[in-house]
């Protein structure tokens, strides 16, 4: 068994301890744990592959989007927004980016992943997010650069979506 195995597995447990203490047994504290939950594989599936999958993405947008019809977290409006603008905010990032640099800066996921977000919280979030996750981004990732991370490897943006995603949550 791998060191990670036994981190990860902690530092699920702390986090769905910390939802429950937060959100108590209800059904905001059970929908908030299926996404801490998805966050954690998220995050570790795209800091491994730098790849965020659909098939944990797609279904949990679709479940925010259907948890906050019943106002579990925001309203459906703004949940629909959130998913909107969550989206289009970041592929206009992308295409500003490689318009003008030639280059692709960030992977579609991270669209998926902030419209997911987005379908959680609300629009309103949103702007929170991105300023929590650009700085989680800037602190983290430069800790690796610095503790010799190899500066040719792409950084995935991912987990510090996810990061800031579950702080604005609570």
């Amino acid at each position: 068994i791998s060191a990670r195995y036994p981190l990860v597995e902690s530092l699920t447990g702390v986090m769905t301890a910390i939802v429950i203490y937060l959100l108590g047994p209800t059904l905001a504290g059970l929908c908030a744990c299926a996404l801490t939950w998805a966050l954690i594989a998220m995050s570790l599936i795209d800091y491994d592959h730098q790849l965020l999958p659909d098939d944990i993405t797609l279904p949990f947008m679709w479940l925010g989007l259907i948890a906050n019809t019943f106002g579990v977290f925001t309203t459906l409006d703004s949940a629909l927004w959130g998913a909107v603008v969550g989206y289009l905010s970041l592929w206009t990032v992308f295409q500003v980016f490689k318009l003008i640099t030639g280059k692709d800066g960030m992977g579609y996921g991270d669209f998926k992943l902030l419209a997911l977000l987005g379908a959680w919280m609300g629009w309103q979030s949103l702007l929170l997010i991105i300023v929590l996750s650009s700085f989680a981004g800037a602190v983290i990732g430069g800790g690796l650069i610095i503790l010799g991370r190899d500066k040719s490897i792409p950084i995935p943006f991912g987990p510090y979506l996810a990061i800031a995603g579950w702080i604005a949550l609570l």
